[in-house]
């Protein structure tokens, strides 16, 4: 069975673009998945990358004018300049991870409603009640906001090095157990394709 390590951070709009794409791709070709959230502002000076208030205006205004054709590509809600954003994406994070280990729960829905909350409903990912909230939608115990953080902690930042050291650069970034590697919600057709023996 092909199993994908998926690395991103709450914090992406193009991670919430993705929606259940992958989940739905690795659901058709029997693949397993497992998330890996980390810290993308340490990423990016690591992998010759810069943060988006550090990048050049070009660079910026493609930006601008990118987001809101994949939203109305892909039928997504998305608030450009939301209200808390960047917030400390390290909450969400862990509790993402420990749901991961405690398992019982929809966690690509899970994965989706943060980034949702973000990028589409204009919540504080970081407050303990909008994560609480999250994790009950997707059928995972709400204590884990809590219970995981300790745990949480370690494996963020043990991702991160994982990522460093695999060439991950941006994100969503999908790496296939062959070492096919995929950056961008907008590469998860080619995903899909390659998966299918067709690339």
């Amino acid at each position: 069975m092909a199993h994908v390590d998926y690395y991103f951070t709450v914090l992406s709009p193009y991670a919430y673009l993705a929606g259940q794409r992958l989940e739905d791709i690795a659901g058709r070709h029997g693949v397993t998945i497992t998330y890996k959230p980390l810290d993308i502002m340490a990423l990016f000076p690591r992998t010759g990358g810069a943060a988006p208030k550090d990048r050049h205006p070009s660079r910026m205004e493609y930006r601008a004018q990118e987001l809101p054709r994949q939203a109305k590509k892909a039928g997504m809600p998305l608030n450009f300049k939301p209200a808390h954003w960047p917030t400390n994406a390290a909450p969400a994070s862990y509790a993402i991870i420990a749901a991961q280990n405690a398992g019982g729960g929809d966690l690509g829905a899970l994965v989706h409603s943060v980034l949702r909350a973000c990028w589409a409903e204009d919540k504080d990912i970081a407050e303990d009640a909008v994560i609480t909230e999250c994790l009950k939608a997707a059928g995972f115990a709400p204590g884990l906001a809590m219970s995981g953080m300790l745990e949480g902690a370690e494996t963020y930042a043990s991702n991160l090095e994982d990522a460093v050291g695999r060439g991950v650069f941006g994100a969503p970034f999908y790496i296939l157990d062959d070492g096919q590697k995929f950056w961008g919600q907008d590469r998860l057709e080619d995903l899909d394709l390659y998966l299918s023996g067709k690339l």
